[in-house]
């Protein structure tokens, strides 16, 4: 997943970038094609909270292994106003509480090379929280199902899809729900960006139109403005040259710069209220943490923005860059429309762009591994590029009871903050030991097997106890020396 960020706005990933983004691949002299919205900038931002609706499922390994986790749904906030619903298709991978998310297509994630991605959409369209608890158990011939039982069924279904396991939820009739939605899926197409634009840089002369940029949305109408410090002489238009200022899915902007405007760059923001469209992907953009697939979403803000820059004479530079998942990196797309050659650094390495040319630059990335650069040139062009690359499922690992706890952490579909309340309805909390079962009543009982299936084994109640005490009984004359320091802890 990739994010641009104009001159002066660029945000600090919050992962530690790592330093073989130098690796640069072949270089290219023609653009490859991509999806609508996988070369521009846009979409949700939306930060993800904990669980709310949940339950039980149990996983069965192709290795004959098997392990038992919390399966559900995951509120987010979205970054302007509004909510998401989502559910995990990283199964194995740790989901991290307070981390930023953004909207991309499936060529983006972990979905690019999943021959059932349009079945996990149907599993959206035709399962909770789009249908209620009620109507999917009358669909069922009756069954008494409830919310929690209902998002563990729908999020098993999807798990089989994503994850290629079988997953079985605890509860019968949740059972029920998830052979009724793998029987019956079929695969739909890819759903729309809630709203972006591309390409999200564009270049040319003083004197034309620069463009056109590709308005991507779901939205009836996009609102289109120049952003403020716009140099006099500069609008944006149709291609018949008409000012816009609203857009609809499809239309083309153009930036219409003066003859005799002196050199320069400007922006232009687009901004929608809509509802993102079941089955959109959400990445993380602070670091590793488990992809989401959209189940539900509220009106939400929406902005996009692109750039241009232009020049009476010399260099006019313009970058896009696109994940590219099948080929395990990055591609930067550098184009120069002036009339004098162009060089930028990429990491340590110079290019050059002809005039009249355009370059890919392939940046091979690991899986998980953050990037962030900044390309410049003349006139005040600058742009900054950052990111994770997160474009598979986690592989089949150690069990959660296994994995090393050097710090604080929950099993895969759990956010990983400790101590946090994962949900309003079922009453679970997130622990350093890992989530505790609850159900639609509130209770948190552990059922006889919650715990190992959180992430600790069955023994995990008892060393705990043991520990407890010897802490007591050891640091007693500590605590009453230092009662304060320690409360602080």
């Amino acid at each position: 997943m990739f994010s641009v960020r104009g001159r002066g706005v660029a945000r600090l990933a919050a992962a530690t970038l790592v330093s073989s983004l130098v690796a640069v691949g072949a270089i290219a002299t023609a653009g490859p094609a991509f999806a609508d919205d996988a070369a521009g900038t846009g979409g949700v931002t939306a930060k993800l909270g904990g669980m709310t609706d949940r339950d039980s499922v149990k996983i069965f390994e192709k290795d004959g292994s098997d392990w038992v986790v919390q399966g559900g749904l995951f509120k987010m906030q979205v970054e302007g106003g509004g909510t998401l619903q989502t559910y995990c298709i990283d199964l194995r991978t740790e989901a991290k509480h307070d981390f930023d998310y953004k909207e991309v297509g499936w060529g983006e994630s972990s979905l690019h090379n999943n021959e059932n991605a349009g079945k996990i959409l149907w599993v959206l369209e035709n399962a909770y929280p789009k249908f209620s608890a009620e109507a999917l158990g009358t669909k069922l011939g009756g069954v008494d199902l409830s919310k929690n039982e209902a998002a563990a069924g729908t999020q098993a279904a999807i798990w089989t899809f994503s994850d290629d396991v079988k997953a079985v939820p605890r509860s019968a009739d949740a059972k029920k729900l998830t052979e009724y939605l793998l029987k019956e899926a079929v695969k739909l197409e890819e759903p729309k960006a809630s709203l972006s634009l591309s390409p999200s840089s564009v270049a040319g002369k003083a004197g034309d139109r620069l463009g056109p940029i590709t308005v991507n949305t779901n939205a009836e109408t996009a609102k289109i403005t120049p952003a403020p410090g716009t140099p006099a002489g500069v609008k944006i238009v149709d291609a018949q040259g008409n000012t816009v200022t609203e857009a609809k899915n499809g239309a083309e902007l153009f930036f219409d710069v003066a003859a005799g405007t002196a050199d320069g760059t400007a922006e232009l923001s687009a901004s929608a209220t809509t509802k993102v469209s079941l089955g959109r992907a959400f990445v993380s953009i602070d670091g590793p943490s488990q992809t989401l697939i959209l189940a539900g979403s509220s009106d939400s803000t929406v902005t996009a923005k692109a750039s241009a820059a232009w020049a009476k004479k010399g260099a006019a530079p313009a970058v896009t860059v696109a994940k590219d998942c099948a080929k395990g990196g990055l591609e930067v797309i550098a184009s120069n429309k002036g009339d004098d050659a162009w060089t930028f650094d990429l990491k340590g390495t110079s290019y050059t762009v002809a005039p009249g040319e355009t370059k890919t630059i392939a940046v091979p990335l690991a899986e998980d591994e953050a990037y962030k650069f900044t390309i410049t040139g003349p006139n005040g062009f600058e742009e900054t590029f950052e990111g994770v690359l997160d474009c598979k499922t986690a592989p089949p690992g150690p069990k959660p009871s296994e994995t090393p706890t050097t710090e604080p952490s929950t099993p895969a579909p759990s956010p990983s903050t400790p101590g946090t309340t994962t949900g309003d309805t079922t009453g679970g909390t997130t622990g350093s030991t890992g989530t505790t079962g609850g159900t639609a009543g509130g209770s948190t009982t552990t059922g006889g097997g919650d715990l190992a299936e959180t992430g600790g084994s069955s023994a995990t109640p008892m060393i705990a106890g043991i520990a407890a005490a010897l802490v007591v009984i050891g640091g007693g004359a500590v605590f009453v020396l230092r009662k304060k320091k320690a409360a602080a802890h």
